[in-house]
């Protein structure tokens, strides 16, 4: 993403998008030492209280939930393994009837990622794991379709290198179900899959590969993985309150969350990929773990594992030129060279998470004994990290650690300069998370970057400057072009973003690569002409799936004819086949997928990374007569019906089977009710909307209309 689209993440402004990009989003998204005294003159007086930094985080907290589309936040601050600063904002239910506490548990989403490391550092402190020694060593069932994936090694699973396409997610994102599907299947469906890179070619974010890794704790360890975290972490730390899917948890105990598809309060979410992001805690739960990265208490890892985490694993492989970043990667941790604290010449380490509904965000400054975590209900692991990083500032500031704080950054007005004739071969088309971009150069040195993905967004513009860059007009994104050693050619970018009364993030990456020409066949343009602008809905989720509440169940085809030979940054290698072949290290090239379609029942099937898609052709239209019913079949595929002019304002009412349910789209396939989420069994017919009916196999629907 460049600055546009990065500022959209901070506020929250999400718009689903019915495109093949939903599906993206169904796998469904940041010195000088003059500063600061030396840590051994850091001011240790007990009788701090930490008064200002109190009245600092209320006062953005408050900003983040009256403003900027927070929910409710928790936080707390650890300085010498003591609780400092503890406190929470914003409401927890409409009602306000369940007052929110210290206690009330959220979830962390990919700041579990933390806990796995962890678990993966322990036993290799115990010898069962050596982090070069490739996974089919200690696991000889895992394989895939693609040889190179000997090659694997624990450390590529925890520094993202492995290879792995991305994301791995079907029936794993319930409401209220612990469903074990995703964990007992993983193998086979890893087996059927191809890698994107070499083995430790490049780190690319991958969830994947902290799922292989939970499977590896559990077959080295010889325990189920909720039982050794809690055995060897929670329980010696005093994490009472740190929780998985597999635990019993009150639904009561939990902060309320919301979507904006949805009027009321949400049930629980379970997501059940728990080392890659399943975790239920609190923040002063967050901040005793940290302990263990400040060397403050004895006997959970030893030195050299925590060491090992917090070193640059990013730098293995190609990555960007150094500087201001929201992302460097070490073992588990987002950054280990964190903006900005990187300013005030202070080592920060950090991991932040998101799920649906529920964000985190932990940083802690290993060499200060100190540490911030933030959670959220609604808002987005950035804009934790906001409050997470004020909450450290000033607490240095109140220690005299901080002199002053240092001005927000920018590149300045860009001063045009002469831009020499071979910077224009670098214009085209390129592709990057989830989006494909155009980009136009002139002779006069002003470039325009244009998202093909999505055409609404303004076009942006940027003037060539002495240094070789191309920087925005008001000076806080700066564009270059990067041939690498893989002879690929790459956008870098390096943006700061300030988000009014909050703060600061930075930005540096490559976040596009530029597209290869890809000439079809006749055969090949005429089979996927006819797919442009079809629909397709999704079959193989349970019923309890988060996926029925949002557009991410309805997936739309669009061609461009800026990019024949591809479907968005998927490469079409087929009549039935596209790959993401994105290598772009980071997070612009996760996630990616290999499509495949083909034909069965009248009409045609989309699979992509175990999910599966049914096209419009078996979508047939709901009986408008008065009683009717429709069985789930020996597949377990979701059965989907229009809504006919016949049937538009009719009350429908549901007799569902004990493990069943139904969801209702609009014509802008936005739901208008999840009978999961909602308990309802009734809802008005839309006019030209959809239905879904998903279930078990057998599972029975009796069905009748009334106006």
């Amino acid at each position: 993403m460049i600055q546009q689209e990065k500022m959209k993440v901070l506020k929250r402004i999400v718009k689903k998008r019915t495109s093949i990009a939903a599906l993206t989003l169904l796998l469904t998204m940041l010195a000088p030492l003059s500063a600061i005294a030396a840590p051994a003159a850091m001011n240790n007086n007990s009788n701090l209280t930490y008064e200002a930094t109190k009245k600092a985080v209320i006062e953005k907290a408050k900003l983040l939930t009256e403003t900027y589309g927070t929910t409710s936040l928790q936080y707390a601050l650890i300085e010498g393994g003591e609780i400092v600063v503890s406190g929470q904002t914003g409401k927890n239910d409409i009602n306000d009837k369940a007052p929110l506490t210290s206690n009330t548990i959220y979830g962390i989403g990919s700041t579990s990622k933390m806990m796995l490391t962890a678990a993966v550092m322990k036993l290799v402190d115990k010898a069962k794991i050596d982090l070069d020694v490739p996974v089919v060593n200690y696991m000889p069932d895992f394989k895939m379709k693609d040889n190179r994936y000997k090659q694997i090694t624990p450390r590529m699973l925890l520094n993202h290198s492995s290879g792995l396409l991305g994301s791995s997610f079907s029936n794993a994102t319930l409401y209220g179900d612990n469903d074990t599907y995703l964990h007992d299947t993983f193998l086979d469906q890893l087996a059927n899959q191809t890698l994107k890179a070499d083995p430790g070619a490049y780190s690319v974010y991958s969830n994947d590969g902290f799922t292989l890794a939970e499977i590896l704790v559990e077959r080295v360890s010889g325990l189920g993985y909720t039982e050794f975290i809690h055995k060897y972490f929670t329980e010696p730390l005093d994490m009472n309150h740190t929780k998985t899917p597999q635990d019993v948890v009150d639904p009561a105990e939990m902060a309320g969350i919301y979507s904006p598809f949805y009027e009321g309060q949400l049930p629980k979410e379970n997501y059940n990929i728990i080392a890659t992001g399943g975790l239920y805690s609190t923040a002063e739960d967050l901040v005793k773990f940290s302990r263990i990265f400040t060397g403050e208490v004895n006997g959970i890892l030893s030195s050299k594992s925590v060491e090992a985490m917090a070193q640059e694993e990013y730098r293995r492989g190609m990555w960007p030129e150094d500087s201001d970043t929201f992302m460097s990667y070490g073992l588990g941790w987002d950054s280990v060279n964190m903006f900005p604290f990187n300013e005030y010449g202070i080592k920060a380490v950090m991991k932040g998470g998101d799920t649906q509904s529920y964000h985190s965000s932990l940083v802690v400054l290993p060499e200060y004994n100190m540490a911030a975590a933030v959670i959220s209900s609604g808002g987005s692991s950035a804009t934790n990290q906001f409050i997470a990083n004020e909450l450290l500032l000033s607490a240095l500031e109140e220690k005299d650690m901080i002199t002053e704080r240092k001005p927000e950054k920018s590149f300045g007005v860009p001063v045009k300069a002469d831009m020499p004739k071979g910077i224009s071969k670098f214009a085209g088309i390129y592709g990057g998370n989830n989006s494909v971009s155009k980009i136009k150069i002139n002779e006069a040195g002003q470039m325009t970057v244009s998202t093909l993905t999505a055409p609404g967004n303004p076009v942006q513009e940027y003037t060539y400057t002495a240094d070789g860059t191309f920087v925005n007009n008001e000076g806080t994104d700066k564009l270059k072009f990067v041939v690498e050693k893989n002879g690929k050619t790459y956008l870098w970018s390096r943006s700061y973003i300030s988000v009014p009364g909050l703060g600061q993030l930075a930005f540096s990456e490559y976040n596009a690569e530029k597209l290869e020409a890809n000439k079809l066949s006749k055969e090949i343009n005429a089979a996927w002409a006819k797919r442009d602008g079809k629909k397709y809905y999704l079959v193989n989720e349970k019923y309890t799936s988060m996926a029925y509440l949002n557009a991410s169940s309805i997936l739309s085809i669009h061609m461009n004819k800026e990019t024949p030979g591809y479907m968005s940054n998927h490469k079409i290698t087929g009549v039935n086949e596209a790959a993401n072949s994105l290598q772009i290290p980071g997070t612009a090239g996760r996630d990616t997928m290999d499509i495949h379609f083909s034909e069965k029942n009248g009409g045609e099937y989309l699979t992509a990374l175990g999910y599966v898609y049914a096209s419009e052709e078996l979508v047939k239209p709901i009986y408008s007569g008065k009683q009717s019913a429709t069985t789930i079949q020996a597949d377990g595929y979701a059965k989907w019906f229009s809504v006919p002019a016949t049937a538009k304002g009719k009350m429908m009412t549901v007799k569902m089977p004990a493990k069943g349910a139904f969801a209702v789209y609009d014509q802008t396939g936005i739901c208008i009710n999840h009978s999961v989420v909602s308990g309802k069994n009734d809802v008005v017919l839309p006019e030209n909307g959809r239905i879904v009916f998903a279930g078990e196999a057998g599972s029975k629907f009796e069905i009748s209309l009334k106006k």
